[in-house]
């Protein structure tokens, strides 16, 4: 892998020399490297805002976003500028752009969760999650791509064209997150917030090699998030570097502790090959069982560990929860926020066939199949006993994490809405790219994604690692050392 920590000094040099080179080191740089410079006097917040904005319309063929404002970034670029040559400073993210999915509240932008019925719905308010980050001085540059209403992995959008893989573009950007993870991973901005209800986050992250937190649940305020499921959604940043992931957590949760890197000597982590290793892509099966060894030579533990009734249990939790739920909070959202529709009237304006097919056949009033209230029931009475199976696995191994490939193979052309090849054979697309991170996120716990290598082919693979609830700082600390050991990746 090759290391990009010269590359970013070479950035942060050239910014300092305020030659018009740095123009294009000024796309590299971090949020965190941004914010110092802005804050030190050596960096123009409206610099860096049209240098972001040039690589949005430069590789706006990507299709990382719905909707992008250049001159309204600019003008808070230039009032963040007018404020810092006064020393005064809104907070740590004062002057820095920032990219949001577009199913949380932005106020000033349309809210539509990447469906035609959504896409004239304008909040007046930011969601809080993005509030926050606003009242410590980011810049909001643009809405970016989903798959739509959230409900699948490829952001291949039917409404809005498909997010395009900066690594290739014919191959998917992941979701339902997907125009974050382009928009990051190819220079756009340097972080974002997504969304997370089986690894929406994570997910585009690991495939567009970048890193990507889902909180422990309700450790985000889930207001103002076009909903799928509240037993199951949160917010979640994504970012280059795992100092971006704790610093937009700082301002989210107002944690005041410093995240540093974990010491990697002596810490155990486990491993569940019965089912997190289960047909895994070759190649991704090989680049992780390096990465392990890697952490082994760094001296962590790392330990085999058994989650006797995992796949059943999350079986019994994941759509019944997620299917019945999506009907009850979508409409309650449309009746909140005032929008002139219901549930139906949003699902007959669907344009991609995959989520069409779910909201007419489980989802709308009426549907042929609609999840019973018997099964949403025993889901949420099967939930306590899978987060009982984490909490348990975590405690009795002495673990401080489990680790496994966040995804079992490397980003799918696009196309691949239904079915997909893995090892030679066709697999269903959405559930074979969800496997390893949907149990974590119906148990509420959190999880990290950071990258670990690329394939022969150049496509990047990230390692996740889930953490007991509450223990995201620590895990946080966790990913600073695994991305101090492996490295970042080169961009597209």
């Amino acid at each position: 892998m090759i290391r990009t920590t010269k590359t970013v000094t070479a950035a942060i040099a050239l910014v300092f020399s305020a030659g018009a080179a740095a123009q294009g080191a000024l796309q590299e740089l971090s949020a965190s490297e941004a914010a110092k410079l802005i804050r030190a006097g050596k960096l123009k917040s409206e610099d860096l805002v049209k240098a972001l904005a040039d690589q949005i319309e430069k590789k706006k063929d990507l299709n990382a976003f719905i909707s992008f404002d250049r001159d309204s970034a600019l003008k808070a670029a230039r009032e963040a500028d007018a404020l810092a040559s006064k020393k005064k400073f809104k907070g740590p993210l004062h002057g820095v752009p920032l990219v949001v999915k577009d199913n949380i509240r932005v106020a000033g932008f349309s809210n539509s969760a990447g469906t035609p019925a959504l896409k004239d719905f304008r909040p007046k308010q930011h969601a809080p999650v993005v509030a926050k980050l606003v009242k410590a001085g980011a810049i909001v540059l643009g809405k970016t791509n989903m798959h739509e209403l959230a409900f699948g992995i490829t952001t291949n959008n039917a409404a809005f064209g498909p997010a395009r893989n900066p690594y290739d573009p014919k191959r998917i950007a992941g979701g339902s997150s997907g125009g974050n993870g382009v928009a990051i991973a190819a220079r756009m901005a340097p972080a974002g917030l997504g969304s997370d209800t089986g690894g929406s986050v994570r997910i585009p992250a690991a495939l567009n090699g970048i890193a990507g937190l889902r909180p422990t649940l309700k450790r985000y305020s889930q207001e103002g998030i076009t909903p799928i499921a509240h037993t199951r959604d949160t917010a979640g940043q994504m970012a280059r570097t795992v100092e971006d992931l704790a610093l937009l957590d700082s301002v989210i949760t107002g944690a005041a502790d410093k995240v540093v890197p974990a010491e990697l000597k002596g810490l155990r982590v486990g491993v569940h090959k019965a089912y997190f290793f289960k047909g895994l892509d070759a190649e991704t099966e090989k680049l992780t069982l390096a990465a392990l060894d890697k952490m082994k030579a760094a001296g962590a533990d790392i330990v085999e560990v058994d989650m006797p009734g995992l796949a059943d249990l999350n079986n019994k939790v994941s759509f019944p929860v997620a299917l019945f739920e999506a009907n009850v909070d979508l409409a309650k959202y449309l009746k909140k926020f005032g929008i002139p529709l219901d549930v139906k009237g949003v699902a007959a304006q669907i344009r991609s066939p995959d989520v069409k097919g779910v909201f007419d056949g489980v989802i709308v009033p009426g549907a042929a199949k609609p999840m019973p209230p018997e099964a949403y029931q025993a889901a949420l009475a099967t939930r306590p006993k899978l987060q009982k199976l984490y909490a348990d696995t975590f405690a009795m191994n002495r673990i401080s994490a489990l680790a496994f490939p966040t995804t079992p193979l490397p980003a799918a052309p696009i196309g691949d809405d239904e079915k997909t090849r893995l090892n030679g054979q066709d697999v269903p697309t959405f559930p074979t790219f969800i496997q390893n991170t949907d149990p974590g996120s119906n148990a509420g716990v959190p999880g990290i994604t950071v990258p670990i290598a690329r394939t022969q082919a150049g496509l990047p693979l990230g390692i996740e690692l889930d953490g007991p609830a509450g223990s995201d700082r620590k895990l946080l600390a966790l990913g600073l050392a695994l991305e101090k050991l492996f490295g970042r990746l080169p961009a597209p």
